[in-house]
């Protein structure tokens, strides 16, 4: 994995937190919560500041077409927050996602190391189909009744996406720790 063990270290006891919430009011609510997401893209602004120092870390050059940039990895991880936002909006307009879940990939995506995307996306996709057969198993079964008014039980086209978005980014940071560089 190319995201530092301590990074993932020094993530983590902000955003798992943030993530079992989202997770959670997805469930309840069919809503995730735009102060979560400020939330989020917040940590890494100000906890990335101290595990990725732009004053002291190496610069990074990327070719951007016919532009070739130099830019701190901290400014490169905060630029990810405005592709991922563009992308997210230009889906939830196509009307691929909601406006919450394109919110929160961008909130998210500044914690993800460009050279782990392969990962992050095997990731995702095993955290979406487990998310979804719990779901739907659960929702079938009288463990609904501990939670019977929960707005993703009688959403019969629609599946709570914060549930296995949150579990991915948290998944991804878990894995860091022990596997980072």
């Amino acid at each position: 994995m190319d995201i530092p063990a301590q990074a993932a270290l020094w993530f983590i006891p902000f955003v798992l937190p943030i993530c079992f919430y989202v997770a959670f009011t997805d469930l309840r609510d069919m809503l995730i919560k735009n102060h979560a997401v400020v939330a989020l893209t917040f940590v890494f602004l100000l906890v990335g500041l101290f595990v990725l120092p732009p004053w002291s870390t190496d610069w990074t050059a990327a070719n951007i077409g016919p532009l070739s940039l130099s830019l701190p990895p901290y400014v490169w991880h905060v630029i990810h927050i405005v592709v991922i936002l563009i992308f997210g909006i230009l889906l939830n307009a196509a009307g691929v996602m909601g406006a919450g879940d394109a919110k929160f990939l961008a909130a998210a995506s500044p914690f993800v190391w460009v050279g782990d995307v392969k990962l992050i996306m095997f990731i995702l996709a095993a955290t979406t189909l487990a998310a979804y057969v719990t779901h739907r198993l659960v929702k079938r079964t009288p463990l609904r009744n501990i939670a019977p008014d929960w707005e993703s039980w009688s959403r019969t086209k629609h599946f709570p996406m914060g549930f296995p978005l949150g579990g991915t980014l948290a998944i991804y940071l878990i894995l860091g720790t022990v596997y980072g560089s």
